[in-house]
């Protein structure tokens, strides 16, 4: 058993389950992401302070069709069997994209369910996330990176309702420039242009029903986490920023969550410095239909 301090790991998710009364803590757990896949781990709490772990529940074959870049596994239940939704470069083309895995349990083994990325094949993108709607229509959100076009994109596909490809074209919600709290940054890939970054997006409700997305973007290099919100509550928007980042203090890919004791949180990394990120957990209260960082 190990404490949270001591848990190396970047774009924590928790999956919270309500059968053993248990928290799965998934993420990037390979040592250093940019080296050769590992797989991804498990860790297992009843406190959110105390893990058991790590679990190995994805290890690739020699056919998977990647071998780098295994970032940012979410695990969500869908009709009754569990789909991690994960970023992967693939051999040959070396972009990016987010493949979906399938399980019958928390602990894995997850296997390949879609044929390779479902992100559209020509776009370098990046940790997708499961949405299913209020008719029950899946959808996956996404960034669509600023390695590719500068300034980052979220955007929104329908999924196949067995989750193993997507249907018509990619839909964008919204550009990292238009959160007003972003900052721009001068890179020699597009040195006559301002790039901003797209990461991490997670949808979720407020306790009025508002559909809201977290995401991450940077101020001043500083790693942040900021919100939008869904002016019509559907996925497509239109988006609306917070006019200030949630946190701004190197911290960020989270995700909102509710304990068993209905505390609601956010889990995120930080530092965002390999090999210093750990998984920590803050708790969120709604005034006047903000969400807050509460200050005790």
């Amino acid at each position: 058993m190990v404490k949270k301090e001591e848990i190396q790991l970047r774009d924590p998710f928790v999956f919270v389950d309500n059968e053993t009364n248990k928290y799965y803590l998934f993420g990037s757990t390979d040592p250093n992401i940019w080296e050769e896949g590992i797989g991804f781990d498990v860790y297992i709490s009843e406190d959110l302070e105390y893990w058991d772990g790590p679990f190995p529940v994805f290890r690739p074959s020699d056919t998977f069709y990647s071998k780098e870049n295994f970032w940012a596994p979410e695990v969500h239940e869908h009709k009754g069997k569990y789909f991690m939704f994960a970023t992967f470069l693939r051999k040959g083309s070396r972009i990016r994209g987010t493949g979906i895995l399938c399980s019958n349990s928390l602990t894995g083994p997850f296997l390949p369910h879609s044929e390779g990325p479902v992100t559209p094949e020509d776009w370098h993108c990046l940790d997708g996330t499961l949405h299913v709607d209020g008719a029950g229509e899946p959808w996956i959100v996404f960034c669509h990176e600023w390695v590719q076009i500068a300034d980052g994109e979220l955007c929104a596909q329908r999924l196949s309702t067995n989750l193993k490809h997507t249907i018509g074209k990619p839909i964008t919600l919204f550009k990292a420039s238009e959160a007003p709290w972003t900052t721009a940054f001068k890179h020699r890939r597009f040195p006559n242009r301002n790039n901003y970054v797209t990461d991490g997006p997670y949808l979720f409700h407020s306790q009025s029903g508002e559909l809201m997305m977290l995401w991450s973007s940077f101020i001043d290099h500083v790693y942040a986490q900021g919100i939008a919100r869904s002016t019509t509550g559907q996925v497509l928007g239109p988006w609306v920023q917070e006019e200030e980042a949630l946190l701004s203090n190197d911290g960020g890919h989270g995700m909102v969550f509710s304990t068993f004791e209905g505390q609601r949180m956010l889990t995120l990394h930080t530092p965002n410095k390999t090999p210093l990120e750990r998984p920590i957990f803050i708790k969120l209260d709604e005034v006047n239909g903000q969400i807050v960082v509460r200050r005790d």
